[in-house]
């Protein structure tokens, strides 16, 4: 059975995006009333402030030479589902996920918090990249650094 040229290892990355919606408040606990308002300007509002974020998740991996899939897509989606969207979609950061009782609920932290959730259902040391877009305009890479 012909293989194809697979004598040196190929490594390829796999994107899978998906969108949630959900509110938040910019707000530490940290600073007074004055210094959130400073900082976080109308993202401090009291009553919260919605987005519609779109979450990117890369994976790195050799294609397999029988396959030819690094990871199928599906498989990917199913971790994000699980993951991303049942914790984090159509919810208040701040109110329904506990994650976030003691940290600002900035996208800084949202990557975070998605890398840490994902890289538990991946392969080890498979998972690139988290992209979080908390508008078309404002996006935060993390990395696990």
């Amino acid at each position: 059975m012909n293989r194809g040229n697979y004598a040196a290892e190929r490594i390829a990355y796999i994107t899978r995006v998906q969108s949630f919606s959900a509110c938040h408040r910019l707000h530490s606990k940290l600073l007074s009333d004055e210094e959130n308002k400073k900082i976080y300007e109308k993202c401090n509002n009291p009553n919260g402030h919605g987005h519609n974020y779109k979450v990117e998740v890369t994976v790195r991996g050799k294609i397999n030479p029988i396959t030819g899939m690094v990871m199928n897509f599906s498989d990917v989606q199913h971790h994000i589902e699980e993951t991303v969207m049942k914790s984090l979609d159509h919810k208040n950061l701040d109110l329904d996920v506990s994650y976030f009782a003691d940290i600002v609920s900035t996208s800084e932290n949202l990557a975070v918090y998605v890398w840490d959730n994902i890289s538990k259902r991946l392969p080890p040391d498979t998972l690139h990249e988290v992209k979080v877009y908390e508008t078309e305009k404002s996006t935060v890479v993390y990395r696990g650094e």
